[in-house]
């Protein structure tokens, strides 16, 4: 039997969002990503000789231990491939960053410019209107009508967020989880979809009665800092959430996160989930509670669009990352892999199963068709 988790509200057709362990698949050839085979090692072409990669971050900066980080990486790892000579990074501090550093890296000599977040949108599509000669790709968003010369590379995290939502319910011991965001945007809202979907599933399939807190999928509305920056309220949002009754906290808020780590060590017996990276392996500092990761390829989507811009394959076909492909996905339970039940870890394994098949189907107004 399907299964359909419809998200009320619509958001309109421009939406995103990634993370994940796979890699971004050739464009013409295979929708799989093959996990540990650098999109380098298949290319057809050599790449240009001085072929520099440029990338413009948002707000968060590049060591946001979330998607710029991960944008950045998949760089660094084109040229550590000899894909590309030398990278240009220039950060945002604040959106009135966006335009003018987008357009000192036109000014440069860019083989690619790759611009980071849903933020950016705006700034790219007019920078790539009025350069029809540079090549960008943009994370986290996708226009309606295609823009000739900017690869859109976004994640369907709903999907996996869903798994972690499951994977919540089943483990909470209060009875309540929550999520918090930091700006209200799309990318940052389909997490919470997903999340708020995988709880109401258990709901339906264990007869539980989990609540999530910070969120209303119906409304489409919940908990949010305003931005990626402030500290004080993302600590303050994570606090009255644990006081509330959560024992899980999903923070989707890139360097924020960290605060519902902080919240979550002070209260004890509180748990978090990570996001757009497995936050086991950037905030270690935390690892005793990061019980998973809702991870998108960012990096290696990031890769594998920079080599095939040197090696004269740039195409503006959007790269969408799903559970199917590898695109989106979970992180190891780590230290947490002993105290999950298996019982449950093979719940989570099937529903992933069931979602590539297509027998369950989650649906978010912020996904990628």
């Amino acid at each position: 039997m399907k299964k359909t988790f419809r998200l009320a509200a619509a958001l309109g057709a421009t939406a995103l969002v990634l993370a994940a362990c796979g890699e971004e698949p050739d464009d013409t050839e295979d929708d799989t990503v093959e996990p540990g085979v650098s999109p380098t090692e298949e290319m057809t072409e050599e790449p240009a000789a001085d072929f520099i990669g440029c990338m413009v971050t948002d707000e968060g900066g590049v060591d946001d231990k979330s998607f710029n980080q991960s944008a950045y990486e998949g760089l660094q790892a084109a040229q550590s491939a000899g894909v590309v000579s030398d990278i240009n990074l220039v950060e945002s501090n604040a959106a009135a960053d966006y335009e003018p550093n987008v357009q000192s890296m036109v000014a440069e000599d860019c083989g690619v410019i790759v611009t980071v977040g849903f933020l950016l949108a705006d700034t790219t599509q007019a920078a790539a209107e009025a350069n029809p000669e540079e090549q960008f790709s943009i994370v986290d968003f996708i226009w309606e009508e295609p823009i000739e010369n900017v690869k859109p590379l976004v994640f369907n995290t709903h999907e996996a967020a869903f798994l972690a939502g499951y994977l919540a319910a089943g483990y909470s011991q209060t009875g309540s989880v929550g999520t918090w965001g930091g700006a209200k945007i799309p990318t940052v809202t389909i997490f919470m979809d997903g999340f708020y979907d995988g709880v109401q599933y258990h709901n339906e399939q264990k007869g539980t009665d989990v609540q999530v807190l910070g969120w209303d999928k119906e409304a489409q509305d919940g908990q949010f800092v305003g931005d990626f920056s402030n500290t004080t309220l993302a600590l303050q949002i994570s606090e009255n959430l644990i006081d509330q009754g959560a024992d899980i906290l999903l923070p989707v808020a890139g360097p924020l996160g960290e605060q519902a780590a902080i919240a979550a060590r002070d209260a004890g017996e509180t748990s978090v989930i990570w996001v757009d990276v497995d936050g086991y392996e950037t905030v270690p500092d935390y690892n005793d509670l990061i019980l998973t990761s809702v991870m998108k390829g960012i990096a290696v989507a990031v890769e594998t669009a920079t080599t095939d811009a040197a090696g004269e394959a740039f195409s503006n076909e959007p790269f969408i990352g799903t559970l199917e492909n590898d695109g989106v996905g979970l992180a190891p339970y780590h230290d947490f892999e002993d105290l999950v039940p298996q019982e449950l870890k093979d719940e989570v394994d099937q529903l992933r199963e069931q979602i590539v098949s297509g027998e369950i189907t989650v649906e978010s107004p912020a996904a990628f068709q």
